[in-house]
Parts: C-alpha cells; sequence; structure tokens
C-alpha cells in the first residue's frame, strides 16, 4: 500500500495505524494550529455536555480512572482518552468503561482523514481527534481527557472543558518540556481556563501555576488550601471548606491522585452521592498501576518510569515487604532520555534482587546502561520477557515479591508476555 493513499473505513486498524505513521515527520508536534483548525471543522472541540482535562507529570492515568469509576456508579455515560497504551491501541479510548472494536477506530480515523484535507496532523494529533470523534458519535454524557504532553501545546488543549486538573508536578519529557520545574508548571497550568475551575493536586506547586491562574481568572483549588485530605489506617478523610467525606475505602491507586479526582468532581457540578463514590472507589483499577497479576508470589505491573513515580512505588513495596518478609526481585527497562540514576536510586532501598533489561527502539536504554547505577555481578538481559522469565525462576518462596517497572514499553511487553502464555 502506498502511504499517499489512506485505508478506507472499512480497512484493518493495523493498516490504519502504519498509515498515520507514516503521514507526519514526528510523533509528536507541539501546537495547536493544525489539530485546531480540523478540530473546529469537523465540530469536535466540545465533545460532550461535561469535560474534564487532567494534566500532569504522573497520576493522570489513575487519575482519569477514578473520575471514570465514580461517575460510573453515578450512572453517567462516560467516555475516557488516555495515552500511551500498553498492549493494544484500542485502550486509549474506552466508553462506560470498556474498549471498542478495532472496526469503530477504522471508523473514526476514515472520518478524521475526510475532514483533514491537506492538513498535516501527528499520529497523537489524529488520534486525539479521532476519539473526540468517538465521544460525539457514542453520545457520552462525561468526556475525562488525558493530557498526553506538557498541556498548553498538547493536541488536548483545542477541547472546550469544563474543569482543568494538574495532578503532580515534575521535571520529565527534558527535551520537550526542559528542565526548569517554573516552566513545567506553566505549561501544564496552559490547559486552565479563564472563568473556570482548575485543581492542582501537587503541593506547592511552582509559583507559576498559580500566577497563571490569576492571569487569567480561573478558579484556582489547591492541596493543601482549598481542600485536604489524611489517610487513618484503612480509610482516608477529604475535605473542602465545610464539607468533610469520612472513612472512605482506601483505593487500589494512588491516595493523592483520588484526592485530587474528587475535587475536580466537586468542581463539575455533576450529581454524585456519597455512596457512589465509595463504590467507585473501592472498585477503581488501572492496567499497569500496582496491576497484580499473581497473589502468591505477588506479582506486580507498574509503569513507574521517573523519579517522582518510583519513589511512590518504592514507599508501596516497602509496605508490602514489611508484612511478607521476602525479597523483592525487581525486572527492570527504560527509555534513554529519562532519568535513569534519580529512579533506580529511588528503588535500590527496597529491591534485593535486579534483573535489568534492553527495550528495542530509537530511545530503548540497553540493560548495561542501568547496571551501572545497580549493584554489581548481576546479569542483564536482552528483552523484559527474558528477565521476566529468570526472575519469576527465582522466586524462592510465596512471601518473595516480583515488580517489573520502569516504561509503558516494559509494562506492556510483559502484560501481553502474560495474556500470551495464559
Amino acid at each position: 500500500m502506498s502511504e499517499h493513499i489512506s485505508p478506507g473505513a472499512t480497512a484493518p486498524l493495523s493498516e490504519w495505524l502504519r498509515y498515520l505513521e507514516s503521514l507526519h515527520t514526528s510523533a509528536i508536534d507541539l501546537g495547536l494550529d493544525r489539530v485546531a483548525l480540523v478540530g473546529q471543522k469537523g465540530k469536535l472541540i466540545k465533545p460532550a455536555p461535561k469535560v474534564i482535562t487532567v494534566a500532569g507529570t504522573n497520576g493522570k492515568g489513575s487519575t482519569c480512572a477514578i473520575i471514570e469509576a465514580i461517575l460510573q456508579k453515578a450512572g453517567y455515560k462516560t467516555g475516557v482518552y488516555s495515552s500511551p497504551h500498553l498492549i493494544r491501541y484500542n485502550e486509549r479510548v474506552r466508553i462506560n468503561g470498556q474498549e471498542l472494536d478495532d472496526e469503530r477506530h477504522s471508523e473514526a480515523f476514515a472520518a478524521v482523514e475526510s475532514l483533514r484535507g491537506d492538513t498535516s496532523l501527528s499520529l497523537f494529533e489524529f488520534g486525539t481527534l479521532a476519539a473526540l470523534w468517538l465521544f460525539i458519535d457514542n453520545q457520552i454524557d462525561v468526556a475525562i481527557i488525558e493530557v498526553g504532553l506538557g498541556g498548553r501545546l498538547d493536541a488536548t488543549n483545542i477541547v472546550d472543558h469544563d474543569v482543568s486538573v494538574i495532578t503532580s508536578l515534575a521535571i520529565d519529557h527534558v527535551d520537550w518540556l526542559g528542565d526548569d520545574i517554573e516552566v513545567i508548571g506553566f505549561e501544564k497550568a496552559g490547559i486552565f481556563r479563564s472563568g473556570k475551575p482548575a485543581v492542582c493536586g501537587q503541593p506547592e506547586p511552582p509559583a507559576s501555576v498559580a500566577a497563571h491562574a490569576d492571569d487569567i481568572g480561573a478558579e484556582l483549588h489547591q492541596v493543601g488550601y482549598q481542600f485536604n485530605y489524611q489517610q487513618q489506617d484503612d480509610v482516608w478523610h477529604w475535605q473542602c471548606g465545610a464539607f468533610d467525606l469520612r472513612d472512605l475505602p482506601v483505593p487500589n491507586l494512588p491516595l493523592p491522585n483520588a484526592a485530587t479526582a474528587l475535587m475536580a468532581l466537586g468542581l463539575s457540578e455533576l450529581d454524585v452521592t456519597d455512596e457512589q463514590i465509595v463504590d467507585g472507589l473501592s472498585s477503581v483499577t488501572l492496567a499497569g498501576r500496582m496491576q497484580r497479576v499473581s497473589e502468591s508470589p505477588l506479582v506486580l505491573l507498574d509503569v513507574a518510569h521517573n523519579p517522582h513515580s518510583a519513589t511512590y512505588l518504592a514507599q508501596q513495596i516497602a509496605a508490602i515487604k514489611l508484612t511478607s518478609g521476602g525479597k523483592v526481585h525487581a525486572v527492570v527497562a527504560m527509555l534513554n532520555d529519562k532519568d535513569i540514576t534519580a529512579t533506580l536510586e529511588a528503588m535500590k532501598p527496597v529491591v534485593d534482587v535486579w534483573y535489568p533489561a534492553s527495550l528495542t527502539g530509537l530511545r530503548a536504554a540497553d540493560w548495561t546502561q542501568l547496571a551501572c547505577y545497580l549493584p554489581d555481578c548481576i546479569d542483564g538481559y536482552a528483552s523484559p520477557t527474558d528477565a521476566f522469565n529468570a526472575a519469576q525462576a527465582a522466586l524462592t518462596w510465596h512471601g518473595d515479591t516480583l515488580i517489573v517497572f520502569g516504561s509503558f514499553h516494559t509494562v506492556g511487553e510483559i502484560a501481553d508476555h502474560l495474556v500470551q502464555t495464559e
């Protein structure tokens, strides 16, 4: 198939993805002019009566999943757009918590192809517009949109949203966003809207976040000021002014993200009861986030890939280690544009045995790059699957824990491996 001839609406999804990868010189091309032009032409800018957009360095996917779970318990028809995927492209769009068939994605791509004319779009821009088309076509009540990179210039920022959320702020994606936390704060705050509510779940964020909210007249709600939360044993409490939710169940996702999600829901003016919040928090899960794929021995998958997320993961593993009494085995593979040193340093106190592996692709780090920062005399592996098989064979008793982390690519490969070997 020539790259100049687009597939039809009935073409396989794999054919569409190959075509889209050939269309644009870069998978990432920050800027809104082109994607906004096509979005406005297709009337895709407001994909649902209520739209919540979520940016942040870490925790975006978890926050979206918590909002989604609670709203589904409340009877709303939800649509979630997130990235990247672990195994299948279809994971990027969920309607009422369910992925869509390949055929629906092909249909959406064909619709965007028809709309764009001569306008060049990156793969992410094309996918974003296709997701918005699917939201409208499925007549959802609430769209929950995860920002891809940054915020201000991300393709998702063409959307007319009602509530803006920043989950966390840390230095990551240095090649695109730089290493100045004030600049990163400004880029993330670029999703704020004048006269509309915004939430920041990062304690003591860079001053640029509040400054931008002030400049445009966004209504900022900051953790530690407008809302707070505390964990107490196996329950937690959330407060916003005089409003107080007590004895909430601790979800299987990071508590800071749950607190941020509740603030976003509170500002959305959607009708949600305390009981529905409890039910949503109790049931929410997300693939690749402290995902348990085996209980004895415990095998976990987590996409932690930077110092901020690795620090949180290490805290969770430390708590598990305290009660299990076993050794912690870690399979790790990373991209070479991540802060490998600080990410591994965060995990070293809780890991007993390391299994570094190589990824493939232009951004892949070789296992030897990781081994430089790990204890001497460890073996390396050509792939995460090879490392995982070796680690599984080395688990000696039911109290041991195996954690796979370092990248979406790493976790995705192991998740796929586990599906194939079932």
